[in-house]
């Protein structure tokens, strides 16, 4: 058969249509039922068949009081958990633990232990983000092979996902309130229970929240971060400067570091994929701060569907400012008398690392919270296959701001038994201080060296 050039054209628009309607963004249709059947972040609004899990209901701003230092009071102190997961009992409930979690209990029988409260669904944003994300739904297409955004504006670019790299996107792009402020420790616990902690002070911003955002020119920046180490001594006054970009195969994030002891200045490309992480003893990579966090690149992310799962929520009361880090930190793992679950739905979603591609990870599992799309836990396997890494992200409304996000992290390595918590702040002066304001030149190299000056 003779191929002409116009066959040829025409087969080259038909693949070009395809690659368009595979990139789409929702239809009108679709995107009307945010707000109805749909919560307007995308999350099913009716609750499960048994009630076990409820339908959305917002929770108010005055769901509880703000102390002084920004600490929000428990607006479910009074309950009592309705079962306890054990090693004993764990066969019974196995169908709504992630294989990590199940680990968990193999690993450490005679301590792990996930207290189970009745759920509640009060996560919500602000209106204006809502309207965003509705926005967002019919114009927000991938671009890059799925490594990038266009006409992407504030938070979750896909709230009625049909791919599992959309799900990711909507986690990688989650409200955190703009902009932040905030004062937290990390441990990495021996074995033994014996740990060390490192002070951070952290301030983020995302792109539309800095005093010089053009909106008719937004670039490629999805927001800034800059951590300075506070203590211990040894560590104090170095200074971490991330530039995050919306496409990072197009152009990858920019990152430095200001290394207090030389007194410069110097780029950090190692900060990003399986870079190691800031002062975190081996125990996670770069893209494991905020449970996943950059490119989506070297990897394959394939969506199971939606899942039952028993996820940390609503965790007021390991947040408390009566704690001190002794009673959260122990040996293995954290506190589990402090911590509480609740049935909730969630996305799953495998992350395969891509041929040719190199990662520690070779596999990750995502459980990702279908009421705010912050992942909620995260397996991590070898390239043996082997489980090896179970991360789990305790949660909390920060209903005073309208916010969801995390109490703590708690990365667990099976194989050394060793462990990170990072997000900690119950001894600190104040709490996140939402509403940050910054220009882009309070996130340059030249402002690093100020930050970092001992």
């Amino acid at each position: 058969m003779k191929i002409t050039k116009s066959l040829l054209q025409v087969g080259v628009l038909g693949l070009s249509l395809l690659a368009t309607s595979v990139m789409a963004a929702v239809s009108a249709d679709e995107a009307a039922k945010l707000g109805t059947t749909l919560t307007p972040m995308g999350a099913e609004k009716a609750g499960n068949a048994d009630g076990s899990i409820p339908a959305w209901t917002p929770l108010p701003k005055n769901a509880g009081t703000v102390d002084a230092k920004g600490f929000l009071s428990n607006p479910y102190a009074s309950e009592k958990p309705l079962f306890t997961i054990t090693a004993q009992n764990v066969e019974q409930y196995k169908d709504k633990l992630a294989p990590g979690q199940y680990a968990m209990f193999k690993r450490y029988p005679e301590t792990f232990k996930m207290p189970v409260y009745t759920s509640h669904r009060g996560s919500t944003v602000p209106d204006e983000v809502f309207a965003a994300i509705k926005e967002n739904a019919t114009k927000t297409t991938l671009v890059s092979g799925g490594n990038g955004l266009e006409n992407f504006k504030t938070a979750i670019p896909f709230p009625i996902p049909k791919t599992g790299v959309e799900v990711i996107w909507n986690h990688i792009t989650r409200y955190r309130g703009g902009s932040v402020t905030r004062l937290v420790t990390q441990a990495t616990p021996q074995a033994n229970g014996s740990y060390s902690l490192v002070y951070f002070q952290d301030q983020f911003v995302f792109r539309d929240k800095m005093k010089d955002y053009d909106p008719a020119n937004p670039g490629n920046i999805l927001f800034y971060f800059k951590q300075k180490v506070t203590a211990p001594a040894r560590l104090a006054g170095g200074v971490l400067l991330v530039h995050e970009t919306l496409d990072q195969v197009k152009e990858p994030r920019s990152a430095w570091v200001y290394n207090a002891g030389q007194r410069r200045v110097r780029r950090a490309p190692q900060v990003s994929y399986d870079g190691p992480g800031t002062a975190a003893d081996g125990l996670r990579t770069s893209d494991n701060l905020d449970m996943f966090n950059g490119a989506p690149d070297r990897y394959d992310w394939k969506l199971e569907g939606k899942k039952e799962l028993y996820i940390a929520s609503d965790s007021y009361k390991l947040d408390s400012p009566t704690l001190k880090y002794s009673d959260i930190i122990k040996a293995g793992h954290i506190n589990q008398d402090l911590a509480r679950y609740e049935l909730r739905r969630v996305w799953h979603v495998v992350a395969t690392l891509k041929e040719g591609q190199r990662h520690i990870y070779a596999k990750r599992d995502f459980f990702i919270d279908e009421d705010t799309w912050q992942a909620a836990v995260i397996d991590h396997y070898d390239g043996r296959g082997q489980l090896w890494r179970v991360a789990e992200a305790h949660a909390q409304d920060y209903y005073d701001k309208q916010v969801p996000w995390y109490t703590l992290e708690a990365l667990y390595d099976l194989q050394s038994g060793r462990y990170l918590a990072l997000g900690m702040k119950n001894e600190e002066k104040q709490a996140y201080d939402f509403g940050f304001t910054a220009s882009t030149s309070d996130f340059t190299p030249a402002a690093l060296r100020q930050e970092g000056v001992r």
